[in-house]
């Protein structure tokens, strides 16, 4: 009696593999494995700063702490208050007036490139129609 190790020409055992992963408000990320087993693997870290406008836009949704923003304050989703949802969209951080500005100034040169085959087009026709 008592446990014996499992024969290993026994190819019929198989270890579990990681099938899903998600994220609980707390900032939990939780392993669902194929035997339906799950597990907490880690928590997501988090910063909190004493004047979150004081930090410096980096761009791309990158942030650099700053002078006027005070240092990091690292943590963890329960020690420093908030949630996280996961699965969820946030709001656009693109600057809307950037990419009109982009968009007219792609239309106009459109507008300049069709103008220019309109008038080649008829200057051609004027030349086919002058050798006649």
């Amino acid at each position: 009696p008592g446990w014996t190790s499992p024969d290993p020409a026994d190819t019929s055992l198989t270890a579990p593999t990681l099938e899903s992963v998600s994220v609980d408000t707390d900032g939990v990320v939780i392993g669902k494995y194929t035997d339906g087993s799950t597990f907490d693997l880690f928590t997501v870290g988090i910063a909190k700063f004493n004047n979150p406008s004081g930090l410096v836009k980096e761009g791309n949704s990158m942030y650099t702490a700053s002078t006027a923003s005070g240092p990091a304050v690292p943590g963890t989703v329960q020690e420093l208050g908030g949630a996280i949802y996961s699965s969820t969209l946030e709001m656009s951080n693109v600057d809307i007036a950037q990419e009109f500005v982009k968009m007219i100034t792609t239309q106009r040169g459109f507008q300049a490139n069709s103008k220019i085959i309109t008038t080649t087009d008829e200057l051609l026709n004027e030349v086919i129609n002058m050798k006649r």
